[in-house]
């Protein structure tokens, strides 16, 4: 073999190790599943969605092995109580050295949804017993779902979705300190209300109108804090994600400190066949050094809020003024770069 023939060798075969090495995906990461959650600690993906009537996690290394990942029911309600149905939302979280899983649930009746915890202090959360702490709530003990909680500066808080009063009709993000993962201290602080147009698209039929705000989620970067949130009904295709932001050393619990943005950060896109995007979550890439979005989306206009709806992920970047740039959601089949090792 002369000497061009072994670097054409050589060269081959460093495209065929490269191609090995940049692994690729595409959207949707499951063929349904709504309100998708997704945890990296450890070198696994702990991903988990809403299935109605127990919490089920997956482990997977990388986000294209989500639909061969080990899964199994970590939870499941028992019968006859205020949280056996409608299991909305599940987030499987490490905090403070255990892992916590946050739910929402009811008795079968829709104005009983109430925020729950569990707690695992295995090093697996696939492993180990998981034991349940009770309902967690501010004094109020109002309708809540949605709930998510970070450790900031030393400081736990949850956000949640929550009704002002007994009825349905408005849906609006409240925010807590909490003592532990899974006791509120003090009452709780309302930061957003639907106040634009487009978080207002929530017509049920029969003259009765949902303003939506929920699904909050924080989000870190820089000098500031973010909630990102979803608005209007999700049974709409114009369910979207709008943003708070807050500066990191502001004091979180002043509804003054949050700042609502007036236009949606992340929405439909007909011409990619994206319908009703949101209720997201954010993880980091492996080496950490890449953000990326998680949320669930319909692929054609009208499909609602049922089982139509399937999770999805894409990197998103950082706008110069330091908040986050979306973009639009990507065309399902598209081909995806995996998360940076």
């Amino acid at each position: 073999m002369n000497k061009l023939k072994i670097k054409l060798w050589f060269a081959l075969c460093l495209l065929v190790i490269g191609g090995l090495n940049a692994q690729t995906f595409t959207n949707p990461l499951l063929p349904s599943g709504a309100d998708p959650y997704s945890y990296y600690k450890d070198g696994y993906y702990y991903y988990t969605h809403t299935t109605g009537n127990r919490i089920d996690l997956w482990k997977t290394k990388t986000l294209a092995g989500l639909k061969d990942a080990e899964r199994k029911t970590i939870w499941k309600a028992p019968a006859e109580t205020m949280y056996s149905k409608e299991i909305w939302a599940p987030e499987v979280m490490f905090l403070r050295g255990k892992w916590y899983a946050y739910f929402a649930a009811d008795d079968g009746r829709n104005e009983n949804h109430r925020m729950y915890v569990l707690e695992n202090a295995s090093a697996d959360p696939m492993k180990g017993e998981w034991i349940f702490k009770g309902k967690i709530s501010d004094p109020t003990d109002k309708w809540a779902i949605d709930g998510d909680v970070i450790d900031f500066k030393g400081q736990l808080y949850m956000i949640w979705s929550g009704w002002e009063e007994d009825k349905n009709g408005k849906q609006e993000i409240f925010i807590a300190r909490l003592k532990n993962p899974w006791t509120v201290d003090g009452q709780r602080i309302k930061i957003s209300t639907p106040k634009f147009d487009w978080e207002k698209n929530g017509d049920l039929g029969g003259g009765e109108h949902v303003d939506v705000n929920e699904g909050p989620q924080f989000l870190v970067h820089g000098g500031k804090i973010f909630i990102i949130y979803s608005a209007s009904g999700c049974w709409t295709d114009f369910y979207a994600l709008g943003m708070l932001s807050a500066s990191a050393k502001s004091n979180l619990l002043d509804p003054a400190s949050w700042t609502k943005f007036t236009e949606p950060v992340f929405q439909q896109s007909p011409k990619d066949g994206v319908y009703a995007p949101g209720h997201n979550s954010f993880l980091k890439s492996p080496d950490g050094k890449e953000d990326w979005i998680l949320y669930h989306a319909n692929d054609k206009p009208g499909q609602g809020c049922g089982g139509f709806r399937s999770p999805r992920a894409q990197k998103f970047s950082w706008n110069s003024d330091g908040t986050p740039n979306f973009g639009t959601p990507v065309k399902a089949g598209a081909g995806l770069a995996s998360p940076s090792n």
